[in-house]
């Protein structure tokens, strides 16, 4: 029998299917991994905006980590949205007690694409002091690195300030500062990691308002380049490649009347993975 990828997503639930756990499993898929999943919340959103969210448990969100962590050779784990410090405290027992020690890809999602509220001060706490040590990476986009940091981003010195001032403070050993939120013409992530190398990652923008799920369709494309091998800078590189041609395959594409979804089942194939 032929062994696959496992990539386990652990996220919240986005019921228009294009961000949180859904944007997870479809990128994941497309690129030729198995996703599994554990869900940390259930929300009630479109792409204008989110209407409720509801936390799952933390001995349920405990249970299912726990459950696909024993059955499979999870080879990386990507963390999305979380809603509360409870179930901070269970997605770290449960890593800690399954003995995962592979890759940790952590998205903080703080605002949706919308502009609604993700977050409050005590999670943010929590997930600096107890996951932030334990990842690979992670990702925060502009105004999360201004949250993260407790400094204004306003330029590329500013990313590479924040992001260095994240990792002394919380020991992750690899930040991406996800640039979408800048001005100019061009979308310029920013890599800076423990090696004390900068890598800059650069695509041109693409006018469209369809770019709901952009993060997390980022941060598990990025997983599953680990998952497959590659190091940090190419996964990084390739997870870009990804997601600028799914934002460009759904540029034309009507999926409701905010911020629609990208187009995540455009042609992977034709990418060099």
């Amino acid at each position: 029998m032929k062994d696959i990828r496992v990539v386990l997503t652990i996220a919240g639930s986005d019921s228009c299917g294009g961000a949180g756990l859904q944007a997870d499993i479809k990128t994941i898929s497309s690129l030729g991994l198995y996703a599994a999943s554990a869900i940390t919340a259930v929300t009630a959103q479109n792409t204008m905006g989110v209407r409720g969210i509801e936390a799952v448990a933390p001995a349920m969100l405990s249970a299912q980590i726990e459950a696909v962590m024993e059955d499979f050779a999870v080879a990386a784990v990507k963390i999305g949205m979380i809603y509360n410090r409870e179930n901070v405290m269970a997605i770290k027992g449960s890593l800690a007690k399954c003995g995962y020690h592979g890759p940790v890809v952590l998205d903080p999602v703080l605002v949706a694409t919308s502009g609604d509220s993700l977050s409050g001060e005590t999670l943010i706490s929590a997930m600096k002091t107890e996951l932030f040590p334990i990842a690979t990476l992670i990702t925060p986009n502009i105004p999360e690195t201004e949250v993260l940091s407790g400094m204004e981003v306003k330029s590329l010195d500013d990313m590479r300030s924040a992001a260095t001032k994240i990792m002394h403070e919380t020991g992750v050993p690899n930040v991406l500062v996800k640039g979408g939120h800048g001005t100019g013409n061009a979308m310029t992530d920013l890599l800076i990691s423990a090696d004390g190398k900068d890598r800059l990652y650069s695509a041109p923008k693409i006018d469209t308002r369809n770019t709901h799920g952009t993060g997390c369709t980022l941060s598990s494309a990025i997983a599953s380049h680990l998952a497959l091998g590659f190091d940090m800078e190419t996964a990084v590189g390739k997870a870009k490649e990804y997601v600028h041609n799914a934002i460009a395959a759904a540029k034309e594409l009507n999926t409701g009347h905010g911020h629609g979804s990208l187009n995540h089942l455009f042609e992977p194939k034709k990418m060099k993975i």
